[in-house]
């Protein structure tokens, strides 16, 4: 422990608010509650949205033909929306369970010790009201779905709810998170079908496995502080071999993604973008340096640009086959 406080006292602190403009805005007393849902780092709302717009678009473009109509292979800009603002709310709520959870090791942690709940700014109890009230924001948001998808929505609780104690029980708690960050494959198509097939089944496993990787370079930043504490992760798992499991990880995503495509009948164009995703990949990893925490953060936020290669090569795919005399 007493090593533990040393490493408190020195460094940055990483997880304080920042110049992020969610704090001009709002009022200082409301910044505690932006950092326990983290208003002011978007990525994770972005990165658990992914997986719900590529499954809206992939059941928007499924079995698209030449000569229909255009707007059939879009995706419904409302669910779209929708999923937008559940992702914020359900990232939020999850991220404020997390803490409430996790308090003594963040408080224990140097990236984490200044959060709300170690440094007083909000007591359990506010922590408790804030996580309900953006909870029933993310049920407004999924009772706008069909009866199937509810069911299925509701279905993803009992993961969030395990995830904070995974890191304590098994050495993967990545593979927990993404189970957790993946359901919106499973959504998209629910939402657009109001049933599941192998397609949105597989594309769920291959976001899995990307959410494992991603989550793995993310973890390299506080494995010296897990070590101390006593928190497990792929990061410390893997060590050195990082790199190997990335490429394992990352391209049995990517094989996931193709096979989710093929099976759903999506345009060959759609694959552009998966090909331009695998080179994205393939660069993280290239690069990748474990033991420097500033780049496994960018690296690690980087992956919002593999989000937005798939989504538009989905898209893509579907208005090139409905504009083409034949493919």
């Amino acid at each position: 422990m007493e090593q533990i406080q040393s490493r408190q006292g020195r460094g940055r602190v990483h997880d304080a608010p920042s110049g992020h403009w969610v704090y001009r805005i709002l009022p200082r007393a409301v910044w505690p509650y932006a950092q326990l849902a983290r208003w002011d780092r978007p990525i994770g709302w972005q990165l658990l949205l992914w997986p719900c717009w590529w499954s809206t678009a992939l059941a928007a473009s499924a079995h698209a033909r030449p000569g229909a109509d255009i707007l059939s292979v879009m995706p419904s800009v409302w669910h779209l929306f929708l999923f937008f603002i559940g992702a914020v709310a359900m990232r939020g709520a999850g991220c404020t369970y997390n803490d409430i959870v996790d308090e003594k090791i963040d408080a224990a942690v140097e990236r984490t010790r200044s959060r709300p709940l170690p440094s007083g700014q909000v007591s359990r109890g506010q922590a408790w009201g804030f996580l309900v009230a953006q909870a029933l924001a993310g049920l407004l948001v999924l009772i706008q779905f069909n009866a199937f998808a509810i069911a299925l929505g509701l279905g993803s609780l009992a993961i969030v709810a395990f995830y904070p104690f995974a890191k304590r029980l098994t050495d993967w708690p990545q593979f927990v998170l993404g189970l957790a960050f993946s359901w919106g494959a499973l959504m998209g198509w629910a939402t657009h079908f109001g049933e599941l097939t192998l397609s949105p089944l597989l594309l769920y496993c291959g976001s899995i496995l990307w959410v494992i990787g991603y989550d793995t370079i993310y973890a390299h930043q506080d494995k010296e502080d897990d070590a101390l504490v006593g928190v497990r992760s792929t990061a410390r798992l893997f060590g050195s071999r990082t790199k190997q499991w990335l490429i394992a990880l990352y391209g049995g995503a990517l094989l996931f993604f193709a096979v989710a495509f093929a099976l759903a009948e999506v345009p060959m164009p759609a694959l552009a973008g998966l090909v331009a995703a695998g080179a994205h990949m393939a660069r993280q990893i290239r690069v990748l340096d474990i033991d420097n925490p500033d780049q496994c953060l960018v690296l690690f936020r980087s992956n919002n640009v593999v989000g937005w290669l798939i989504f538009l090569g989905l898209i893509g795919g579907g208005v090139w086959a409905v504009i083409s005399p034949q493919f």
